[in-house]
């Protein structure tokens, strides 16, 4: 079965094609082309492609929608961003100025037929209607990270996320507008799959909210026959052919099962301490849409950031991403001592050969052709050699973090109090070692508290109340921020 990711992969490229079927222009060249995308385009597009994937695809330019541009003519310009009114204003100002001879617009989600007529009014009274080639919506308002995984915050937006949807004084517009979000981004999943999912949620909370509406959304698409997205090739212009959870005659038998939870069914596994490379680099580096961003302390000039993409087209990257730390570092050790073993070997075939005395120079063809063969993997060779290094690097800063904060000592603690293990010592006690930071030691606590106040048993818990309020001052006189305790406690 085809992944969201490959879905997703194959509607840019087709967006890129100008949304022509790609298989009619597999064998021919590119049309070389401007790629302009807002924020949103960015982060949905990064993950994904990359820089040397859009050359390919023939994009010589990619600029954002809200930088200062020049004029450009004579190239065909592929416009990604979300239909907001500040793009569309942004659209409108260059089709004043004139900035380019065609354009494709492509909308991440769907452009409401007011703001598309108001669109259009624009590039009737700049002139430029015939310019304009084509205008779709993409339906690709999710961010993929892995072959099955996706998230749909993108930056700058700060409304989708755990906080913004449980503060205590939220109001019901933004609830509304966050769940609209929500439903949209869903609705973008399912119509780049080409699936209408079964739905399945807990009642009276958020998630029966995103459900219904998303019901009903998928509902009122279906009934539209004109532009159902997925009755037709696997959802509108995102699909491609391969295995949809509909087909021209209707429902099919394959339909994938949607369950929307509420974060607060499990609040203990984002607060634990983890002990697998991607959960580290995730929790004490600054890691973003697959991207690690690490002080470059190499030279004495100016401090400069350096980053590496962590992705699954990293071979290292996919084996051992899910492999508990210690275990990466003798990978990282083995890899680095392969590589060693093989430089070695190409400079004492090269040594020998330009060595006449040298018993290995009976040998001259032998030698010849095992150089030739090095020479032709070199460029794998340095490949693996920069994918080595930058998880060199990763992992080494990683360490920096276990060592200064203990974090091995916090994931074990944390997995007895997960497993209702005893401890040594009280959790006060613990929490008052010098070790972690403030949010490290929070992180612990909560996890205690939830822990302790889950259990049926009952027995052994006599004076939790007062272990509570010790640990309590204890972290208030560390400094600690201790009003995550009073949200859980409500």
């Amino acid at each position: 079965m085809v992944s969201i990711r490959e879905r997703q992969i194959n509607a840019l490229k087709q967006m890129m094609n100008f949304n022509e079927v790609q298989s009619k222009l597999a064998s021919t060249e590119p049309v070389w082309k401007i790629l302009i995308f807002d924020r949103c385009g960015q982060d949905i597009i990064s993950p994904v492609l990359s820089k040397n994937d859009l050359r390919e695809l023939g994009v010589t330019l990619f600029l954002q929608l809200h930088s200062k541009r020049d004029s450009i003519p004579h190239v065909p310009v592929v416009y990604f961003c979300l239909p907001t009114t500040e793009n569309l204003n942004r659209i409108a100002q260059d089709f004043q100025a004139n900035l380019y001879d065609s354009y494709y617009l492509n909308f991440i989600s769907a452009i409401s037929r007011q703001n598309l007529e108001d669109l259009a009014t624009a590039a009737l009274q700049h002139n430029c209607v015939g310019n304009i080639h084509k205008v779709f919506d993409q339906y690709l308002n999710f961010i993929c990270l892995e072959d099955d995984l996706f998230v749909l915050k993108n930056q700058g937006d700060e409304e989708i996320n755990y906080y913004a949807l449980n503060k205590c004084n939220i109001k019901d517009t933004e609830v509304e507008t966050i769940i609209d979000k929500t439903v949209d981004g869903l609705f973008s999943v399912f119509a780049t799959l080409g699936s209408v999912p079964i739905i399945r949620c807990p009642k009276n909370n958020a998630a029966e909210m995103v459900a219904e509406k998303l019901n009903k959304k998928m509902y009122e698409n279906l009934k539209d026959s004109r532009n159902n997205l997925f009755l037709s090739m696997g959802g509108g212009v995102t699909g491609s052919s391969g295995d949809f959870g509909l087909s021209s005659g209707g429902l099919g038998f394959h339909r994938p099962l949607l369950i929307i939870l509420d974060r607060n069914v499990d609040m203990a596994t984002p607060l634990h301490h983890t002990w697998t490379y991607q959960a580290l680099a995730h929790d004490v580096l600054p890691m973003n849409l697959n991207r690690v961003t690490l002080p470059d302390n190499e030279g004495s000039g100016p401090s400069k950031q350096k980053k590496f993409d962590l992705n699954d087209s990293d071979l290292f990257w996919s084996q051992h991403k899910g492999s508990p730390f210690p275990t990466v570092a003798e990978a990282i050790q083995e890899e680095l001592e392969a590589l060693k073993q093989t430089e070695e070997e190409m400079k004492s075939i090269k040594n020998s050969m330009d060595d006449p005395s040298s018993g290995m120079s009976v040998n001259l063809n032998d030698n010849t052709a095992r150089l030739s063969s090095a020479i032709q993997n070199l460029p794998q060779l340095l490949e693996k050699k920069r994918l080595i290094d930058s998880h060199t690097r990763v992992a080494t800063s990683i360490l920096d973090q276990i060592k200064a904060r203990r974090l091995d000592t916090l994931f074990e603690l944390e997995e007895k109090l997960m497993s209702r293990v005893a401890l040594d010592r009280t959790i006060s006690e613990l929490l008052a070692d010098e070790f972690g930071n403030t949010d490290d030691k929070i992180r612990l606590f909560l996890i205690y508290y939830i822990c302790a106040h889950a259990s049926t048993n009952t027995r052994g818990m006599e004076g939790s109340e007062e272990m509570v309020e010790k640990c309590l001052a204890t972290l208030r006189d560390q400094g600690a921020d201790t009003s995550p305790y009073e949200y859980l406690r409500r």
